[in-house]
């Protein structure tokens, strides 16, 4: 009887096991079929860092939102907010 409960307790515990090796085999694969053999690096100019290399291009991505700020002045800005 007491054989039983190990068993029942143990499940959770091989189902858990089970389902995080399924899904690193999962992201393995996915990033082995992706078709990208450099990775790129980032380079570092002046204050700031930019990814070179890889398969990214910056044209396929999203423009990124442009947000008021109007209570501190952004880095970029000329403009003093009031």
């Amino acid at each position: 009887m007491a054989h039983v409960g190990r068993t029942a307790a143990a499940l959770p515990l091989v189902g858990a096991v089970a389902t995080a090796v399924a899904l690193t085999g999962a992201a393995f694969f996915t990033v082995a079929q992706a078709g990208c053999h450099e990775s790129g690096h980032f380079e570092q100019h002046g204050s700031a860092l930019q990814f070179v290399g890889g398969c990214v291009n910056g044209q396929e991505l999203p423009a990124a939102p442009k947000v008021e700020n109007t209570r501190y002045q952004q880095q970029g800005d000329n403009l003093l907010k009031p």
